[in-house]
């Protein structure tokens, strides 16, 4: 009897409302490592996905937006957890996905660990540094609160398929965001594991939505979206102009990134933190 066996080959799915979904088109696609070896097959998001992902984002804004900002740095901070327990995973799939050896990819998966521990302890940080009471000629308190802009589509960018997805996704989170992130095309399957352990990081269904696909075809959905708040077009690439012109019909924030934005290995800054956070002025008496 022969002991040659076929393997299983995994189809990675969508993550949509704290499940995992094919695309409703039935559609997948395979991706391959630079060097052309079989990786897997990947749903290959529609229009309807990014549909049902907007409203499972609207869904979970107010849940998400309204925890305690120690809360949402736990969560965020889990999800550090649960990569670092399968980090030679993540390390072996960027690895294949950027071309880079052993101790490259080990190090991408570090920082990308390290990256989201830095944003998880921002979370109740926001409001003292983008926040503050504001001097008035008058009997009152005046106070600058920062609040989240809502529901944030994300393009992340091509080349860095675990780092620079993270970098992307995790401020617009850690300032109480819901989030429908677009992965690379070609390097889609570290961000869907990712996107695999908030099933067991606490993760409130809805808060993170990824969508594994063409950023051409799923980009102006979400920039033409009347229920997507703000657009982050780091991956947008060469469409980058035309979908912030697409986004303006609907008074979206843009995010478009600088060379400096796009550096990953680069300290992050506040810049992120603050693309997507409106400020709210609130008037108060002062006591007798």
């Amino acid at each position: 009897m022969s002991n040659e066996r076929l393997d299983v080959r995994k189809t990675y799915k969508l993550l949509i409302n704290g499940a995992f979904p094919r695309s409703e088109s039935g559609r997948s696609y395979e991706v391959t490592s630079s060097a052309g070896a079989f990786l897997g097959n990947v749903s290959w998001a529609s229009r309807k996905d990014v549909r049902e992902a907007v409203i499972a984002a609207r869904a979970a804004l107010s849940k998400w937006s309204g925890a305690t900002a120690y809360n949402r740095g736990q969560v965020l901070y889990r999800i550090a957890e649960m990569m670092e327990s399968r980090r030679d995973e993540f390390a072996a799939y960027v690895a294949a996905s950027e071309s880079l050896n052993d101790r490259e990819s080990q190090s991408v998966v570090n920082e990308t660990i390290d990256r989201i521990v830095w944003y998880a302890g921002w979370t109740d940080k926001v409001a003292q540094v983008l926040g503050g009471t504001n001097p008035v000629a008058g009997p009152f308190f005046n106070f600058s609160i920062p609040t989240p802009t809502g529901v944030i589509g994300v393009l992340a960018p091509q080349d860095s398929s675990l780092l620079g997805f993270v970098s992307s996704v995790l401020p617009a989170l850690a300032v109480g965001n819901t989030v429908v992130a677009v992965s690379s095309e070609r390097r889609p399957i570290p961000a869907v594991l990712l996107g695999e352990i908030t099933a067991t990081a606490d993760v409130p269904a809805g808060v993170l939505n990824i969508l594994s696909g063409v950023a051409s075809e799923l980009g102006p959905v979400l920039a033409t979206h009347e229920d997507v708040d703000g657009l982050d077009l780091t991956g947008a690439g060469d469409l980058a102009g035309t979908l912030a012109a697409d986004a303006a019909t609907s008074i979206k924030r843009v995010f478009r990134p600088t060379a400096l934005d796009l550096d990953w290995s680069a300290s992050p800054g506040t810049r992120r933190l603050r693309a997507f956070v409106e400020t709210s002025t609130v008037w108060h008496t002062v006591g007798q």
